[in-house]
């Protein structure tokens, strides 16, 4: 064993108590969920995060749904964690589309890659291709779940494990919001959680292929998302309200 992997072991063993604790109280969260807040789902990115929460939910046998958006413009890598899922645990994930009309109008109208030209038409074509399908998803739950970190991003500094949406007008739930990317994969590892392998050419976070790049030594986990905007501009609607900011109306404890 070189001296590099034999400080890589020594660090998970030590780091493994804390993990443990983390994965308690997270079983205690989805076990709570999937009890006080039936139907829920996880809406799931296919990301690194969302196969954490898939793992704990399918491993427990929990009666949360779990959804993805195909935006049509995904990586294939990340298209083919859906078989893998299939494989692993024998359990389909929901797949939700946009409408293809809105979609042909948009390109119509802005060509194919317009979302380049304009923080405001990258933010319609993500409205477009994920924030009003999540919106039609979601009328039918009394809750959703994200995998959402507070140190993935500046916007997310604040995130809540639990809080009231008001867009949506039901429950969200971050239940790793306190977890570091560590955790994560620490996680994964150690469970042998299937995941996108993209996550091991350097993409940390990822989403549409024309808006996701691999990052560089020392950048921001979530540099290659829409890497030709500022920091603060980089949500897709998903997370935020009319105001911009994350959604996080009313705090409740987890």
């Amino acid at each position: 064993m070189s001296a590099a992997v034999a400080a890589d072991v020594h660090a998970d063993a030590e780091h493994a108590p804390a993990l443990a604790a983390r994965i308690g109280v997270l079983g205690a969260v989805l076990d709570r969920i999937a009890v006080e807040f039936r139907p829920a789902a996880l809406a799931s990115s296919l990301s690194a995060e969302d196969m954490v929460l898939t793992d704990a939910i399918l491993g427990a046998g929990l009666p949360i749904e779990i959804f993805t958006l195909d935006t049509g413009r995904l990586h294939g890598d990340t298209l083919a964690v859906i078989d893998a899922v299939k494989a692993r645990y024998g359990h389909a994930i929901r797949i939700v589309r946009p409408d293809e009309v809105e979609v042909a109008e948009y390109v119509a109208t802005h060509g194919a890659n317009a979302f380049y030209g304009s923080v405001g038409l990258r933010k319609r074509c993500c409205e477009i291709r994920k924030v009003r399908p999540l919106a039609r998803v979601l009328g039918g739950y009394r809750a959703w779940l994200t995998g959402l970190r507070r140190a993935q991003a500046v916007t997310r500094g604040s995130l809540e494990i639990q809080a009231f949406d008001a867009v949506h007008g039901i429950e969200k739930f971050s239940p790793l919001a306190d977890w570091s990317e560590q955790d994560v994969w620490d996680y994964i590892r150690s469970r042998r959680v299937p995941y996108n392998r993209l996550h091991d050419q350097g993409y940390p976070s990822i989403g549409c292929a024309p808006c996701t790049r691999p990052v560089t030594s020392g950048e921001d986990v979530r540099a290659g998302r829409w890497w030709w905007e500022t920091p603060e501009t980089k949500e897709c609607g998903l997370h935020v309200g009319p105001d911009g900011r994350l959604v996080r109306t009313q705090t409740t404890n987890a």
